[in-house]
């Protein structure tokens, strides 16, 4: 079967659901993947055929029932590195990034660091801190012992030492983590989106991914935020970091919740999209007046 029909039936199946530029992304990316075969071969050859279009036509009908292409090939990059991902895991995106970006550059390459990770999911923020970070000393913590399964995979995948914890956050009672370690950062991408913002949200979103990972309460928005830094008052150093990826229309409400928790410097910055996206603040035992 030749390529160039099977992109016409990509079309055909997945223009009423998907922008043309993403129609073409998918497939290109698709007859890479399983055919090794680049989009600028398919250019200089649209003769170009395939033996084996059972693969690619299963893809496609998948596409066409909202799953995201990362579940389908079972994989997605983040930070230069590739990541296994499966419907355990949120799909990595590009704000998540930038907050990796955020916390790599607040510290030194050279310097010796303890760097906890809370809902790490697939694992993109520890792994990725570990890879470019390596004398830093990195903990990872999830509630789902299937999520934990694919981010000691990812560490294995991209050769870094991550060291695990499976435990739910709001259940901590330990002020204490880890005997005799204390933390220099703590960065959460934790669950943030309400149940009135799913009609904001994509199909492929709310029918693939794990709400467990996605959703909080409406009358409880902050609810990981707010156990995350109880939390860190007791685990991070004096001067320590606290990172977070947050809902952008909570910005001032958490600029007040790590005021009340003794934070100083705090700064809320906007993403790409110019949305507020990401909030640090350093930790203090001293109060702040």
């Amino acid at each position: 079967m030749k390529l160039k029909d099977i992109q016409k039936l990509f079309h055909d199946k997945l223009d009423p659901f998907f922008q043309l530029e993403e129609v073409d992304s998918f497939f290109y990316i698709l007859i890479e993947a399983y055919y090794k075969i680049t989009r600028l071969q398919l250019a200089m050859d649209r003769e170009l055929g395939i033996q084996n279009e059972t693969v690619i036509l299963e893809a496609l009908d998948l596409l066409e029932q909202q799953k995201p292409i990362q579940y389908i090939l079972g994989e997605t990059e983040f930070y230069g590195l590739t990541f296994k991902v499966n419907e355990n895991t949120l799909i990595p995106r590009p704000e998540t990034e930038e907050l990796v970006s955020w916390v790599l550059k607040s510290i030194p390459e050279d310097e010796t660091v303890n760097v906890l990770d809370i809902g790490t999911g697939s694992g993109c923020i520890a792994i990725s801190i570990a890879k470019n970070l390596p004398k830093a000393n990195v903990f990872s913590l999830d509630i789902s012992n299937a999520a934990l399964k694919v981010a000691i995979e990812n560490a294995e995948l991209n050769e870094v030492v991550v060291s695990f914890i499976n435990q739910d956050i709001l259940l901590i009672e330990d002020s204490k983590l880890l005997k005799d370690i204390k933390f220099d950062i703590i960065v959460s991408n934790p669950p943030y989106v309400r149940h009135l913002e799913k009609k904001l949200m994509h199909t492929n979103v709310l029918e693939n991914e794990p709400h467990l990972a996605l959703f909080v309460d409406d009358e409880n928005p902050l609810q990981f935020y707010k156990a995350i830094t109880e939390f860190s008052t007791h685990n991070l150093n004096e001067n320590g970091r606290l990172f977070f990826e947050i809902n952008e229309y909570l910005g001032n409400e958490m600029i007040q919740l790590l005021k009340q928790n003794h934070f100083k410097d705090i700064y809320l910055k906007q993403d790409m999209f110019r949305k507020d996206r990401m909030i640090n603040g350093v930790f203090t035992q001293k109060i702040i007046s």
